[in-house]
């Protein structure tokens, strides 16, 4: 068992054997607020590539770090990644890290103080307010996470700025009491919807910065996930009501 406060980190894994060591080596080097511990959890969602391999290398180096790898033993797709990931969480609370740098761990501690001052037991981070550096990229993309934000808005009755963001960070209790469905990219749309029912919740956003990638750089989400999102909006955040 983890000591008390500490954030489990939730990585999901998929042909990532090239680039992990990056993220894995700034989570090393990364102290957060108050002596908050850190519990690694990578979920190697059945990648074809050495990435699990890889992974055993780091964790062997670096044994003080207590990475714990888990695998799936066929693809199940990132939110099945995910729901393992939170299953076995320890931590007093939760957040989700891409296996890439599209996110900088660093702001971490911007998401985790309103819930140490004891005002949100949910924080979003968004990659649309404040002024954090935020690289340009595609003008279709921009405007498919806005509708998608507003869609969600509508019939959850929250006014977030981002629903697809990644860092999403949780008191542990509530995301593990969730049932989560959705094994691919409609995890954000359910998490959100069913997030926003929980009683007495309360969720804040803070501005983050956002580093994201081309699809030559590995960007893996497409036009046929926005559409599930969409579905997934509808299924969570209205008809379940």
């Amino acid at each position: 068992m983890v000591p008390f406060r500490t954030l489990s980190i939730i990585i999901p894994v998929y042909n990532e054997a090239r680039t992990i060591h990056q993220i894995l080596d700034v989570l090393r080097e990364l102290e957060l607020v108050n002596n908050i511990g850190k519990e690694i959890i990578l979920v190697d969602d059945c990648s074809s590539d050495d990435s699990a391999t890889v992974i055993e290398a780091y964790a062997a180096r670096y044994p003080a770090l207590g990475l714990r790898l888990l695998r799936h033993r066929v693809n199940q797709g990132k939110g099945a990644a995910l729901h393992t990931g939170i299953r076995e969480a320890t931590g007093e609370y939760v957040i989700i890290q891409d296996a890439d740098l599209e996110y900088d761990p660093e702001e971490y501690n911007l998401l985790i103080r309103p819930i140490l001052r004891g005002m949100a037991n949910v924080v979003f981070g968004s990659r649309f307010m404040g002024g954090r550096p935020h690289r340009i990229l595609f003008f279709w993309h921009s405007i498919g996470n806005g509708l998608l934000t507003f869609l969600s808005n509508m019939v959850t009755d929250l006014n977030l700025t981002d629903m697809e963001t990644c860092y999403k960070l949780f008191r542990r209790d509530l995301i593990q009491g969730l049932q989560l469905e959705e094994k691919r990219f409609g995890f954000e749309p359910e998490v959100t919807a069913k997030i926003a029912r929980v009683p007495n919740v309360r969720i804040y956003e803070v501005g983050i910065s956002y580093y994201g990638r081309t699809y030559a750089e590995g960007k893996k989400i497409g036009w046929r996930d926005g559409f599930r999102a969409i579905y997934c909006i509808l299924k969570y955040g209205l008809l379940a009501r």
